[in-house]
């Protein structure tokens, strides 16, 4: 794991444990997080010029402000303030149990106290200066205990902070065995629908299928969200086959999704209609959909709504329909909300009959709980529309629009504990390079510049990166996506 302030530029030497590693700064440097095993050509070169270059590099140090402390249910959360985001290596000891956290070019604030704990994980909370500019803080633990490690930007009225978690070790007969940390903050799941398939082929034209092109469709929107860091897809089908409409919200149900994206392909008697739209329920929609789930509580006595699960069953039935008229009511302006994100986004991608969402009361809308969005991708009854839905070209560009619509809508309505929750409220992700990547597509793909990834990262004008190098990429609110 790697981490930078905008201080300095840090060379720095990955390993294989939760340990950060920071080693040697140089304000120019654009190979910002190699990998430990550096390329054969550079591995005697660049070592003796990074070192060079820090000998020259007047850069201020950074500054810990505070340490807060406190105990949870489960695990004992530290947090380090610091005045820029801290380039650090967090490393445990034994005999006595220790946990040592180096921060590297920082020095304590004037403000600075070491504050005294009252912990049942932590016994107390030691630091010095190390090697004129590092610091380091001791902690001296009751007991031996796992650690994970978060940091998160400046937000708001927060300054940057180093978060370190810590999980006690459970004694089991003599043996110790670790706690299993809760997993970290969790994805936000969309359901991405191709309509039809199987004996149901949707609409068409000759040998041109609605079934094909929106599954087309959407494995792309699946390969694009999936390389989201905060976000996975789950396919409410991935071949030809039949699915009734219901059993498509029992899957994304079952998954855990946070909105339902339908994606279809219209016709129409006149061939001169033509273009993009993207679909809500309506208001008699929901209503039917209200008595619907009335009139079904004591069969599926749950209803998940704008304010969590609620059981229907054995609940008096005024009181039960104004729980299923709030849920409904949430729901419908989610959705609102995510299709005109959408909307927008394919706006700018291709034709759209309408700049205006359309309502009505189509069954794969009814989900209670989900927000859920139709598509329309474009009519097969027109020569135009349907020549550019078979192009694989056209499919990824309109598939790529979507996707930066859900990004967009999700980025503003982050559903709480989730890990784009916390992207957006620290401002920046934390991205590692891979093979094929440019600056130009990554810096599309989060909704920013090329500038700014360059002046973030402190990057040469030549724009070179390197596999396995971290990108530091302002995302949510903090960059005004």
């Amino acid at each position: 794991m790697l981490a930078t302030g905008s201080r300095g530029r840090t060379w720095r030497f990955g390993l294989a444990s939760r340990d950060w590693v920071g080693a040697l700064k140089s304000p120019i440097s654009a190979n910002e997080g190699c990998p430990r095993r550096w390329p054969a050509f550079l591995s005697g070169t660049a070592v003796a010029v990074a070192t060079t270059i820090a000998s020259t590099a007047v850069a201020a140090p950074n500054q810990v402000e505070g340490i807060r402390l406190h105990d949870g249910p489960d695990s004992t959360r530290v947090v380090v303030s610091t005045a820029d985001i801290a380039t650090f290596k967090v490393f445990r000891l034994e005999d006595p149990n220790r946990l040592v956290v180096d921060l590297y070019d920082t020095r304590p604030a004037r403000s600075f106290a070491v504050p005294v704990v009252d912990s049942r994980t932590v016994d107390r909370i030691r630091s010095s200066p190390r090697q004129r500019i590092n610091y380091r803080i001791v902690l001296d633990l009751a007991h031996r205990a796992d650690h994970r490690e978060l940091v998160l930007g400046a937000a708001a009225a927060h300054p940057h902070r180093l978060v370190i978690d810590l999980y006690p070790v459970v004694e089991e007969g003599g043996r110790s065995s670790e706690a299993t940390p809760p997993r970290r903050d969790r994805d936000v799941i969309v359901a991405v629908d191709p309509g039809h398939g199987g004996k149901d082929p949707g609409t068409g034209a000759g040998r041109v299928e609605e079934k094909h092109i929106v599954l087309a469709i959407a494995r792309e929107m699946k390969r694009s969200l999936d390389q989201m860091p905060g976000f996975r897809t789950v396919l409410t089908r991935d071949g030809d086959y039949f699915l009734d409409l219901r059993r498509r919200f029992e899957i994304a149900d079952r998954a855990g999704a946070d909105m339902f994206v339908s994606i279809h392909a219209n016709a129409f008697k006149r061939s001169s209609v033509s273009g993009a739209e993207v679909y809500v329920l309506s208001a008699r929609g929901a209503s039917r959909e209200t008595a619907r789930l009335m009139a079904e509580r004591g069969e599926q006595p749950e209803i998940v709504g704008g304010f969590g699960s609620v059981s229907l069953h054995n609940v008096d039935e005024s009181v039960a329909r104004i729980v299923v008229d709030v849920s409904m009511d949430s729901k419908r302006n989610k959705s609102v909300k995510l299709g005109e994100s959408v909307l927008g986004a394919l706006a700018g991608t291709v034709t759209l009959r309408q700049e205006h969402l359309y309502e009505r009361g189509f069954m794969v809308l009814r989900s209670p709980s989900l927000p859920s969005i139709l598509v329309e991708t474009g009519y097969l009854s027109n020569s135009r529309d349907r020549r550019i839905l078979t192009d694989p070209a056209h499919q990824r560009r309109i598939a790529k629009a979507i996707v930066s619509g859900i990004r967009d809508y999700a980025s503003m309505n982050a559903p709480e504990g989730t890990l784009l929750a916390s992207m957006v409220e620290s401002g920046t992700v934390r991205y590692v390079v891979k093979r094929g990547d440019t600056l130009s597509e990554i810096a599309e793909r989060y909704g920013t510049s090329t500038r700014l990834l360059l002046l973030r990262n402190t990057i040469a004008s030549s724009n070179r990166i390197l596999v396995g190098q971290v990108l530091f990429i302002p995302f949510g609110k903090a960059s005004g996506s």
